[in-house]
């Protein structure tokens, strides 16, 4: 089982599961059923144009503009929904920069470009061979656009890190917790974690204080959820930076 060790902006390493070919290949099936799908519902519209115009140019014309959508899907999927598809999605599993910067839309654009050679024009055949080859599973589209896919099932929580879990729709509230640096997140976490097992409301207040003098936030959150705030928002821009 390949893993990939990703540093983030924070220099805090994140290991990751590389996900095997089965995996990307069952991700694969999916969307091919699902596009099968529309294509049945294309043809169901095509009928009912068919009914309404008679001329087989516009007929045709306006079944193309109908299935557009789908020769795009892969790369439509992957820039909405931040390196993921359904097939992706149910399987957990995100396309990703190998050096974990950001995924930029130039990347999904040269990953999908590729795919008329790594899928297409070879029936899979080169895609599968560069997956089992490549030392970070990648295929030549993944080589070429400098990315990777993951497992997000299994992903090293940032729990056991100076970071905390964030969701993919969180808002962060103090953007200028990145003046923090690593041994400051790593400090307010050790003591915040302690004071809240103790219940020792006290240090949570000194230690609230103490970060509202450096961040100059003036927040009216009470300390506990100030200080869980802090170090949400400092996982966000770590990831995001």
């Amino acid at each position: 089982m390949n893993n990939l060790q990703i540093n983030t902006t924070q220099n805090v390493n994140l290991n990751y599961i590389i996900v095997s070919i089965g995996e990307r290949i069952v991700a694969f099936f999916i969307d091919a059923f699902i596009l099968y799908l529309y294509s049945l519902l294309v043809n169901i519209l095509g009928d009912a144009i068919g009914y309404i115009y008679d001329d087989g140019w516009t007929q045709r014309g306006l079944m193309a503009l109908i299935f557009l959508p789908a020769m795009f899907y892969s790369l439509l999927m992957h820039i909405v929904f931040n390196g993921r598809t359904v097939g992706k999605m149910l399987l957990k599993m995100r396309v990703v920069k190998v050096d974990g910067s950001p995924v930029h839309w130039s990347n999904y654009l040269v990953r999908w470009m590729l795919r008329l050679v790594d899928i297409w024009l070879f029936v899979g055949s080169i895609g599968i061979l560069t997956i089992l080859f490549s030392e970070k599973r990648q295929r030549l589209g993944d080589a070429a656009a400098g990315t990777v896919v993951i497992s997000t099932k299994n992903k090293t929580t940032v729990s056991h890190t100076i970071l905390e879990e964030v969701e993919d729709t969180y808002v962060p509230q103090f953007t200028n917790v990145t003046i923090l640096t690593d041994k400051d997140i790593r400090l307010i976490k050790e003591t915040f974690s302690a004071a809240k097992k103790s219940n020792d409301f006290k240090t949570l207040k000194a230690l609230r204080e103490k970060v509202d003098s450096i961040l100059q936030t003036n927040s009216e959150l009470y300390d506990m959820k100030y200080l869980e705030t802090v170090l949400k928002d400092y996982n966000y821009f770590s990831q995001k930076l």
